[in-house]
């Protein structure tokens, strides 16, 4: 489906097809990802490395709309509801 792009990577780095073929198999699957499994999936990093729910939502809200299809804005109690139900 990504030829063009696994060409690319195979003449501009020392992946092969496959390993080429994988890291963007792997990339449009993290990008794909939806919003709700987004925010469960950075809220339990980001508690592993400590932080603190005050600081983990806001971090959380900055970081949407940098994906690459931006999610609707969400407010930080939407946030903890999409955590925590």
């Amino acid at each position: 489906m990504y030829e063009d792009l696994i060409a690319h990577l195979t003449r501009t780095s020392p992946l092969g097809p496959g390993e080429a073929a994988r890291v963007v198999a792997d990339v449009l699957s993290y990008f794909s990802e939806p919003v709700e499994e987004f925010v469960r999936r950075r809220h339990v990093e980001l508690k592993a490395r400590g932080l603190t729910n005050d600081e983990i939502f806001p971090r959380i809200a900055g970081e949407l709309p940098l994906r690459r299809v931006s999610a609707p804005e969400l407010t930080l109690r939407q946030l903890r509801r999409i955590v925590y139900g």
